[in-house]
């Protein structure tokens, strides 16, 4: 007996090739019986306990050495301020140092450098959430030009992805149930099980640019937290019988 369906991704199928993860032994079954293959995946969420973003700095000058040394005063103080609100040494990590020429340009004329901008960004983490405003607004006082994220994670999932695992086996041995009732059959039982992967799908950042010379804040920049979730992608392979 057979019945496809791709738009289920699965198939009916009375013999199966021996793979690298199934073993003969494990698919020898009554030629009256019938192995069913269903694929599916499973979600678990979370609120998130972490949050990501990059800062720095971004100068210009007429002369690469200016360019690089004001860059430095600047970004020696986003450290500090970093440091200050609480953001471990673990949690810094330097992304990019660029120098990169300016270019006037005119008709006929060659391009001409008229100055040089200088970068410098970090990547961070916020585990206080509940100050993660308050960094932002930190790290612009003293003098942070460039801020992009946050994106939230959940900094230790693995209880989710368990979760979303357990949910992902009942949901596909649910479906198995509904297929061997619609055939008059039995699911006899299980002959193997492959995770297609895991995955940690993130929020859309929040982006922002912030001039240098923005005005003090009175209020800290607000960040909502949301949900974060994981999800498991798993492949069972089925016996059924009359």
């Amino acid at each position: 007996m057979f019945l496809r369906s791709a738009t289920l991704a699965l198939a009916l199928i009375c013999l199966l090739p021996m793979t690298s993860t199934t073993r003969a032994a494990d698919i020898t079954a009554d030629s009256r019986n019938t192995l069913l293959s269903i694929a599916t995946s499973a979600e678990a969420s979370r609120t998130p306990d972490v949050a990501a973003l990059s800062t720095g700095v971004v100068t210009q000058s007429g002369d690469a050495s200016s360019a690089m040394r004001s860059n430095a005063v600047q970004m020696d103080k986003v450290m500090t301020a970093l440091r200050a609100a609480g953001i471990a040494d673990r949690d810094i990590q330097t992304s990019g140092i660029n120098l990169n020429p300016q270019y006037r340009y005119a008709d006929n004329q060659p391009p001409a450098i008229v100055g040089y901008q200088a970068s410098n960004t970090v990547n961070i983490k916020v585990r206080a959430l509940d100050k993660l405003g308050k960094v932002l607004d930190a790290l612009v006082a003293q003098g942070a030009n460039q801020i992009n994220g946050p994106s939230f994670d959940i900094d230790q999932p693995e209880a989710a992805y368990t979760e979303a695992r357990i949910a992902a086996v009942k949901k596909a041995q649910a479906q198995a149930q509904t297929y061997a009732d619609a055939l008059g059959m039995r699911v006899l039982r299980i002959v193997s099980i492959n995770e297609g992967g895991s995955s940690q799908p993130q929020p859309m950042p929040m982006r922002m640019r912030v001039m240098a010379a923005a005005a003090p804040m009175e209020k800290s920049t607000p960040a909502a937290i949301g949900e974060s979730s994981v999800s498991v992608s798993l492949e069972m392979l089925f016996e059924l019988g009359r």
